[in-house]
């Protein structure tokens, strides 16, 4: 039973399938991106019903920033 896998260098071996490659990294880095704004548009809706408002305007406040932000990272 021997193995007849490549003997050289790594960067010779098995073929890359860059589709693939390049679809996940583009789901990751969109995950990313839109996981990063979620997280600051609850920050800024947490802030903003403290401080100026109540639980309902800070809501209104966080769909307005993650709607905005969402249209301007497209």
């Amino acid at each position: 039973m021997a193995d007849h896998s490549p003997a050289g260098p790594v960067e010779l071996g098995a073929q890359m399938d860059y589709a693939e490659h390049e679809k996940t990294y583009n789901l990751f880095t969109s995950l990313t991106k839109y996981s990063a704004l979620g997280c600051a548009a609850i920050l800024i809706g947490m802030a903003f019903g403290f401080f100026a408002g109540g639980a309902v305007s800070g809501f209104i406040v966080f769909l307005l920033a993650f709607v905005v932000g969402a249209f301007l990272l497209r």
